[in-house]
């Protein structure tokens, strides 16, 4: 038996899938070895030309009292961004239809929040509820979750709780000191216990090492369930923010990242998510070949740039994707 993280109730042990050794080992293989053994790892599992896309709406921004290093919603830094109220019901549907009229088949909401207030559930109720009525699925970023946050939710039938773990638990302390790791995975808990589909991953080019990359993985891929989502983010420097000055990740090395992810989760989406704006189409394409199956869509993610649909569009084009049809993304 092992203890949670608050020390109270015991817990049986989960068999680990995989170790840090044996994840290291497959990291450092060669790379068209890698990509070989990703790329077999993916065609078993997906339409190895299928992508699923999704759109992300921030839906209430800035003024977070978390200490995130790399985030510009943080009320830590002086990024200049202003914060705002929670949007209403009916501007968040009307989003909605415009992502679903561009072909994205999941809708993503986040709020700037260290944890949503009750008194903000009836509305987060009725926006995933409305999505849902367009045909959509759903996911939510909130913050932490409380266990009856999490029932309200799954009643709601929200398909997905985006919650990232950032980075490994050992470097975790050098980005954000509001939260702990361990406050990370019990959201996680919480999400999955109530009947919510994860969707976890974490940020590269934050100063951390390549063995701290592959830790993160293999915490995701020794949950007692793997994430259904496996969002993978290259940082975007923010000026103000603590890791403004942050060096750009070597491609090569994200590529190996995306393989990793692959081979460790194979029945996971891994999505391709911020920092594709500096990522040329070569890299992109390389990140598919690895397993990288969705990618969101839009000029913006929550507050950041990217792509865009023409973009988008030509580069599915040239590659011969397509977009992934409902029940393939589910």
């Amino acid at each position: 038996m092992t203890v949670n993280p608050k020390g109270i109730v015991p817990v049986p042990a989960v068999e680990l899938r995989w170790t840090a050794a044996e994840a290291k080992n497959i990291y450092n293989l060669p790379f068209n070895d890698l990509l070989y053994r990703a790329h077999g790892a993916h065609r078993e599992n997906f339409d190895p030309n299928a992508v699923q896309l999704s759109r992300l709406l921030s839906i209430k921004t800035g003024g977070c009292a978390e200490d995130c290093g790399y985030c510009s919603q943080s009320a830590h830094y002086p990024t200049g961004l202003k914060a705002s109220k929670l949007m209403e019901v009916e501007r968040v549907l009307a989003e909605a239809r415009k992502a679903r009229e561009g072909g994205a088949t999941r809708y993503c909401m986040g709020a700037a929040w260290r944890s949503p207030k009750d008194r903000d559930m009836d509305a987060i109720v009725a926006m995933v509820e409305g999505v849902r009525a367009l045909g959509m699925e759903t996911c939510m970023t909130l913050g932490m979750l409380t266990p009856d946050q999490s029932a309200r939710l799954a009643d709601a039938g929200l398909d997905y709780y985006n919650h990232n773990v950032d980075s490994s638990e050992q470097f975790y302390s050098e980005i954000i000191t509001t939260r702990t790791f361990a406050d990370r995975l019990e959201t996680l808990a919480n999400v999955r216990e109530a009947g919510i589909k994860v969707c976890a991953g974490g940020i590269l080019g934050m100063g951390e090492t390549a063995d701290d990359r592959i830790s993160m993985l293999v915490t995701l891929a020794n949950l007692a369930e793997p994430p259904e989502s496996v969002p993978i983010n290259m940082l975007i420097p923010i000026p103000g923010s603590k890791l403004a000055d942050a060096a750009p990740v070597d491609p090569i090395d994200f590529v190996r990242i995306i393989a990793l992810a692959r081979i460790l989760m194979p029945r996971s989406h891994v999505r391709l998510s911020a920092g594709r704006t500096e990522m040329s189409d070569e890299m992109q394409a390389l990140c598919f070949f690895a397993g990288a199956n969705s990618i969101f869509i839009g000029d913006t993610l929550l507050t950041a740039d990217n792509p865009g649909e023409d973009h988008d569009a030509g580069l599915f084009r040239r590659l011969g994707l397509k977009p992934m049809e409902l029940d393939a993304a589910g």
